[in-house]
Parts: C-alpha cells; structure tokens; sequence
C-alpha cells in the first residue's frame, strides 16, 4: 500500500482524527492517531501489520513483545505475520515489567512493537526491560511513526506511516489560544490541564 492509501484508509476508519488533543506525553496536538480503531477490522489491520513485518522478515525474530495496552494487539498480530511466539509488557506500579508467566529467553532476539510513537517512551522502556533479561532487541516496528524518524531507539525502526505530526507544550499550544476544548483520547488517564 502507498502512503496515500494508508492515509485514506486511516481517515475512513477513523484512526487518524483532527481537532486539539492531550498526548500521552503531556504534550498537546492537532492530530491524534487511534491506532485502537484500526484493530478493530482484522482484514485491514492483516494487511497493515504484513507491510510492517516483511521489513522485519529477514531478521530471525525469536519474540514479538509489545507494551500494554497499545502494542497487545499489535504484537500478537505481528508474531502472527512472523510465525513467532508473541508477549507484552505493562506497568506494574509505574514501571513496565512482565506478568502473567511471561518470560524472555536470555539471547532471544526480540521486536518491539508498538501502535504508535510519538516519543518513545514507552517502548524505552520495554527496550530496557528486555535487555535486563538477557534478550537482543532486533528493531522496533510501528504502525505510525509521529516523530517522522525523529526517535532514535538505537536498534531499527521501521513504521508503516511515518509522518511529522506537531506537537506543543501546553503553554505554548497555539490551539489553546483558539479555545477549542481539549480533548485526551487515548488509554492512559492524565488529568486534562
């Protein structure tokens, strides 16, 4: 699929949405990208998630691990793609760990997967987490890419849609100053300022 194509069918689906957004980063934007709306049509996120795994087909690929919630889905249907077995990571008292039995076999070469990126923290996180138990992270894919290469994870990034989508500090949001209301999307619960 070309860029225009993913970018329609991210407007059809309503995945990449307009108006004035809290990030989960705190900062604030025009744009927000639901990648949560896009799974829930299996046949169009099959595709979305083949495109992205066929950049990672030469890489011998041991695990596919995504950060909760955002990157459950997302691994699950990239380990599906790869024919590797797929876990995730949460939070666990503000830090990301493995729970529910999962474990990382030490020199397992892992991708990290995620939705979208806009500054990586997340993901970070699970990068450090893996290496802690031994693993060789590979690359990190994702569907959208908010920081058009801007994120540097130190291993391979790849992403489906990679685009520059601006962002603001919420003192310096030029969409605050409109007055339009602010509106926080997303799965993680910040208090809207």
């Amino acid at each position: 699929m070309t860029q225009e194509e993913i970018i329609a069918i991210f407007k059809e689906k309503e995945v990449m949405l307009e108006g004035h957004f809290l990030l989960t980063s705190g900062r604030h934007s025009d744009k927000y990208m639901q990648c949560a709306k896009l799974f829930q049509y299996p046949d169009v996120s099959e595709k979305i998630c083949a495109q992205l795994a066929e950049q990672f087909s030469d890489m011998k690929i041991d695990l596919v691990v995504g950060p909760a919630i955002g990157g459950i889905i997302m691994a699950y249907e990239m380990s599906r793609q790869l024919g590797v077995k797929n876990i995730f990571a949460e939070r666990e008292n503000g830090k990301m760990t493995l729970r529910r039995g999962f474990a990382v076999e030490k020199g397992a070469r892992v991708l990290v997967t995620e939705d979208v990126v806009t500054t990586g923290g997340s993901v970070k996180e699970v990068i450090a987490l893996l290496k802690e138990m031994g693993a060789e992270v590979a690359g990190v894919g994702s569907v959208v890419d908010r920081s058009a290469g801007g994120v540097d994870f130190g291993v391979p990034f790849r992403a489906v849609l990679s685009m520059e989508v601006k962002s603001y500090e919420p003192d310096e949001c030029p969409i605050c100053k409109t007055g339009a209301p602010l509106v926080k999307p997303g799965s993680r619960k910040l208090p809207v300022k």
